[in-house]
């Protein structure tokens, strides 16, 4: 019986055991690559999606997103989009309406990806909608995960610089990291729905000394 809380408390996310992606990471440079990718990643059942975007310093700019991370179980494709742009294959992926793609906070990455070009997101599951579902409140990745398996996923690449000409083995496993987390979680909550093997704890809110 697995015990899911409606609220994980950030404090104890510290304290649990790092989780990194461990399958094959593949940069995609091209637009033929990313041809190739993409007709892989449509003969999968589900997939996870996110976007990494190169922190901007300066009040008011706001830089385009630079990476389209779509991660399997054991694969993730990071599309270099800084190069490559909104390719006419990543649309055809995003636009799939057959293969369900999973990620958190997709308004977002929509909103970004918008910027580089026009689409129609199809087949697209937000998690954060998804939990509550099960009773849990909590909206971010790392929380959600800390949840539901007990790992820690790392956020210290997140503002690091997304369109460098080479990115660093943090920085990937960082991104595929995210994305196939976002698979994980879904295959297991579907999974744990399926066989009711689950129950959810209420985690109280400490009260405020009334006045």
């Amino acid at each position: 019986m697995k015990i899911l809380y409606n609220k994980f408390d950030k404090k104890n996310i510290s304290t649990l055991p790092r989780v990194l992606f461990e399958g094959r990471i593949i940069v995609i440079q091209t637009e033929a690559e990313a041809e190739k990718a993409v007709d892989y990643l449509l003969t999968m059942p589900v997939l996870g999606v996110d976007t990494e975007t190169r922190p901007s310093f300066r009040k008011g700019h706001v830089n385009k997103v630079a990476l389209l991370q779509v991660a399997t179980e054991d694969s993730c494709f990071l599309f270099r989009l800084n190069r490559i742009g909104l390719a006419g294959s990543v649309v055809r992926l995003l636009e799939d309406d057959r293969i369900l793609k999973v990620g958190l906070s997709l308004s977002d990455d929509f909103s970004s990806l918008h910027k580089r070009g026009e689409f129609e997101p199809r087949a697209f599951l937000e998690l954060q909608n998804y939990v509550r579902d099960f009773g849990i409140a909590d909206m971010s990745l790392q929380k959600l995960y800390a949840n539901v398996f007990g790992q820690k996923i790392s956020k210290g690449q997140r503002l690091s610089n997304w369109e460098a000409d080479v990115l660093t083995e943090g920085q990937k496993l960082y991104a595929a990291t995210d994305a196939w987390a976002c698979v994980r979680l879904y295959r297991e909550l579907e999974a744990l729905k399926k066989n009711g093997l689950y129950k959810l704890e209420i985690v109280q809110e400490p009260q405020k000394n009334e006045e």
